[in-house]
């Protein structure tokens, strides 16, 4: 994810990086020789004027652009709740370390603790691998040991095993010292909640946008650009491949934005920054453990202007 500082109006109108301008320019490369080729034939295709003019697509464009809303209101929702799961994850995994740190026997040694503590960041850690489909083993070895981990390689729901792995953890821990009745309750409020932050990651990500509604999308916005410049060519002349660059820019960037905020798990440039997150909850977790803090990843701020 890119996090940039609040730009002024100017620096806002050349920025690059984090824009999907670059995803699209050979689109907008189509639509200026396509246009420019309406110009040069005056609106004509094999011989015949296309008899187009301004008044449908004044319609038409509404309709679109409601219809982008919708789609783009639909990505950012799942952008939203995803970052709402996210907090609420630190926000769990803060308390649970707090209450194991606080609440557990006096006997319960300070190493069974942090044992406990690394657990959580680890289930942390496999959460966003098994959102990004990437490889756990290097964390996981590093907080669980490599036995530990190379067993988990094995395993198909690597974050909801180590969710049981603390829970039986905490129970053996109550066995072996028994705590206050109430003690269990409280872990296991947390531990609930780090479940069901787990189940509403997985289900963002295992259910999209209905293809449909993307398919109909892109199908529409890219027939109003390519009709555009016949409805526009009688009016505008040779400006039309300028105005139709800039129409097309508007819709296809849309489009393109809606794609990227849709997924939100991804590496994509506006999706989460969830290096940067995983990395704050571990820092935040140890140092309520008293013990030395890794180094803060903090989000690509880009400042290339073109």
């Amino acid at each position: 994810m890119i996090v940039r500082p609040r730009e002024n109006w100017f620096r806002m109108l050349f920025v690059w990086n984090g824009s999907v301008l670059q995803s699209i320019i050979p689109q907008l490369m189509f639509m200026a020789v396509f246009s420019s080729l309406a110009v040069v034939t005056q609106g004509r295709i094999l011989g015949e004027k296309i008899p187009l003019n301004t008044t449908p697509f004044t319609l038409f464009g509404l309709a679109l652009a409601i219809f982008l809303a919708f789609r783009n209101n639909a990505s950012y929702a799942r952008f939203d709740e995803a970052r709402h799961l996210w907090g609420s994850l630190l926000i769990a995994s803060r308390t649970l370390t707090s209450q194991v740190l606080c609440y557990l026997p006096d006997n319960t040694s300070r190493a069974e603790r942090i044992g406990v503590a690394n657990m959580v960041i680890a289930f942390v850690y496999a959460l966003k691998h098994q959102l990004r489909k990437s490889d756990p083993t290097e964390d996981l070895t590093r907080l669980l040991g490599t036995e530990r981990a190379q067993a988990l390689r094995q395993t198909h729901y690597v974050p909801a095993t180590l969710l049981n792995d603390i829970r039986a953890q905490l129970v053996q821990l109550q066995r072996q010292a028994p705590a206050h009745g109430n003690t269990l309750w409280m872990l296991d409020a947390q531990l609930n909640e780090l479940g069901r932050t787990l189940g509403g990651c997985e289900r963002i990500a295992s259910t999209p946008i209905p293809f449909a509604y993307s398919v109909l999308l892109h199908r529409t916005a890219y027939a109003y650009c390519m009709l555009l410049p016949f409805g526009l060519v009688d009016s505008t002349e040779f400006f039309t491949p300028l105005l139709c660059v800039f129409i097309s820019y508007t819709l296809i960037a849309l489009e393109a934005i809606a794609n990227e905020v849709a997924e939100p798990f991804g590496l994509a440039p506006n999706a989460l920054a969830l290096d940067a997150i995983t990395r704050t909850i571990e820092r935040s977790v140890l140092e309520l453990c008293g013990l030395e803090l890794p180094p803060e990843i903090v989000p690509h701020r880009p400042y290339q202007l073109t």
